[in-house]
């Protein structure tokens, strides 16, 4: 048996990043933004002047949990939450701005985006799947 995969390249995930902080800078909320692989690994990652530091934690925790169920982030029921961070050493968050980046359904990465609102958040993510052709969420 096998299954058909899709990689995400570094080239996608600069450009996707690149895109995300010129939204960051539009709406005036310095960013953190990190591109996981469809396994969790990073691809690239930015903190913008004036964002917070710890929110390149959360944003990496939101790629990575958007990225492993395949979804956006932010909607687990709070005990399902709370159990997948302890079991996962706070690498799963149910922060909202996650997203999942995939191409005619297949799942390529996520982006993880943090420091905002979520909505914030959400709303910089999708300017980045945006530039790079994905599916839209």
């Amino acid at each position: 048996m096998f299954r058909k995969t899709i990689s995400l390249t570094h080239d996608g995930a600069l450009k996707a990043v690149a895109a995300g902080a010129a939204r960051a800078v539009t709406i005036g909320v310095p960013q953190c933004l990190v591109v996981v692989d469809a396994s969790g690994e990073t691809i690239a990652s930015l903190r913008m002047d004036g964002a917070r530091f710890l929110s390149l934690h959360t944003a990496r925790g939101k790629a990575r949990t958007a990225a492993s169920i395949n979804a956006a982030t932010g909607g687990m029921a709070p005990e399902a939450a709370t159990l997948a961070g302890i079991a996962s050493q706070g690498g799963v968050t149910n922060l909202p701005g996650g997203l999942p980046i995939r191409f005619d359904g297949r799942l390529a990465g996520a982006i993880g985006v943090g420091s905002g609102t979520g909505e914030q958040d959400f709303d910089v993510a999708r300017a980045a799947l945006a530039a790079i052709g994905a599916d839209a969420i």
